[in-house]
């Protein structure tokens, strides 16, 4: 397809830092017609956030999409899947309607597109009805374990990646099994994740990392972390392997 006719675009921004954006990603963030966002009501979300270096606030180009619930409900409640399905139905409708009058609209994603990210709601929605391009990124793991100067993977190292909601018993599991891990989405599953990580005796090589690249990036130990720490959701937990090394 040519790159011309592509309306719809899931733009990976990075890890953060503006400065690790790709080339293309830049491009289309400067020409689209519409930069569409998810966030929570009354904030900025992330993704906007890390736009702000290279494109300014422009009430005309931009769609915020407001998440009708966010960690309010745990995600496996049916009750968080009855409001967001339909809100996944309207932004996808929303910028349909965009497309359709012939504009170009750029769905802001922090990371990669195709990871753990809203966007694949909207891209698994209008893939079939509208040239689309995804633009690959930097992932935030990615950034966050060259940022710590922690390896992941030597030799023949298995990386296991899993979110930090999984019920405690899964998350040991899994970390049990493997040589080097990556946990998403902390938040308040922080104190749950350490224990998992204790019981699969990784804890001692596990790094806590929050906002990787940004100016507010904070890298610690996770057994240097108080019981009673707060941990945004924007932050995960690297534990490097410790495969062959020559």
């Amino acid at each position: 397809m040519a790159q011309d006719s592509v309306r719809f675009f899931g733009l990976g921004l990075g890890p953060g830092n503006p400065d690790y954006m790709t080339v293309r990603a830049r491009r289309v963030l400067e020409t689209a017609d519409r930069l569409a966002h998810f966030c929570k009501r009354g904030r900025r979300g992330n993704a906007r956030t890390i736009a702000d270096a290279v494109v300014g606030a422009n009430p005309e180009r931009e769609i915020a999409l407001v998440y009708p619930v966010t960690t309010e409900i745990p995600a496996d409640h049916p009750d968080y899947a009855a409001a967001l399905n339909p809100f996944y139905e309207e932004a996808a409708a929303q910028l349909l309607t965009e497309i359709e009058a012939g504009r170009t609209v750029a769905v802001l994603c922090e990371g990669d597109p195709f990871f753990y990210g809203s966007f694949m709601h909207l891209w698994w929605r209008l893939k079939d009805k509208v040239p689309t391009e995804v633009v690959p990124a930097v992932s935030g793991m990615s950034g966050a374990w060259t940022r710590a100067g922690a390896p992941i993977t030597w030799g023949d190292d298995v990386l296991t990646i899993v979110p930090g909601t999984l019920p405690e018993e899964e998350l040991t599991r899994r970390l049990s099994g493997t040589d080097a891990a990556v946990v998403m989405k902390l938040g308040r599953n922080l104190p749950k994740v350490r224990k998992a990580l204790a019981t699969a005796g990784l804890l001692e090589r596990a790094i806590y990392v929050e906002r990787a690249t940004m100016a507010e990036e904070k890298i610690i130990p996770l057994p240097d972390l108080t019981e009673d720490f707060d941990a945004p959701y924007f932050s995960l937990i690297i534990v490097p392997g410790q495969g062959r090394r020559v």
